[in-house]
């Protein structure tokens, strides 16, 4: 859907031996990789594990894009190691297999795509993506798709709570919210409308080494 976007600059990124993927029917200007037509030719058979086993695990993964707490927004580098950790991280916080995850976060940024994704294949859990996050959507989501977990900013909980009142508001099975940047003032209002829901907030950093939990509230 975005190549369009990406085409009228496909020579300079040539230039710099910058290499375009795209998904999706073509065709496509020389050069361009089409997936679409090489995940069609894939075999079924999974390759020999040294042919996908990483030598290292500190060795690159992937890139993803970060906001720029050292600096400019830019792709900062995602180790297997980093990446296998965040299986892990629906557990740390109380979440199960039986736990079905609520997520609007955008996915080209760790939280949701690392945390969040790969956090409930880490558990085993159901997640509920929603493409864009709808304060007035929300609760119903919630009750429509059984939702028992919600992963959050800050400020997607502070437009929760400047919803107008409406009824059954606390009509849901919304057990557990997690995620980074809740306001104290906030955090209280969303507690008094929408019921006991424990929080867990959490600080990290995709460039960091070291990852903050408030397990006491």
């Amino acid at each position: 859907d975005l190549f369009a976007s990406v085409e009228p600059i496909l020579p300079s990124l040539q230039e710099d031996n910058i290499v375009v993927w795209v998904l999706g029917s073509g065709p496509y200007p020389a050069g361009v990789v089409a997936l679409q037509e090489l995940l069609d030719a894939a075999s079924e058979e999974l390759e020999p594990e040294d042919a996908w086993q990483p030598e290292d695990m500190n060795d690159t993964c992937l890139y993803i894009f970060t906001s720029g707490t050292t600096g400019l927004p830019k792709a900062a580098r995602i180790s297997h190691l980093k990446s296998i950790m965040c299986l892990s991280f629906y557990e740390l916080v109380g979440a199960s297999s039986r736990d079905v995850v609520y997520l609007a976060l955008p996915l080209y940024h760790m939280a949701g795509s690392l945390l969040g994704i790969v956090g409930c294949i880490g558990i085993g859990a159901t997640c509920v993506l929603k493409e864009k996050f709808s304060a007035s959507q929300f609760w119903d989501d919630c009750r429509a798709e059984g939702v028992t977990v919600f992963q959050y900013i800050g400020e997607l909980c502070r437009y929760l709570v400047n919803q107008p009142q409406r009824p059954g508001e606390r009509e849901h099975g919304l057990r557990l919210a997690v995620g980074s940047g809740l306001r104290p003032d906030v955090w209280q209002s969303f507690l008094q409308r929408f019921g006991a829901i424990r929080i867990v907030e959490t600080y990290g950093m995709t460039e960091g080494n070291v990852t903050l939990f408030n397990y006491t509230g």
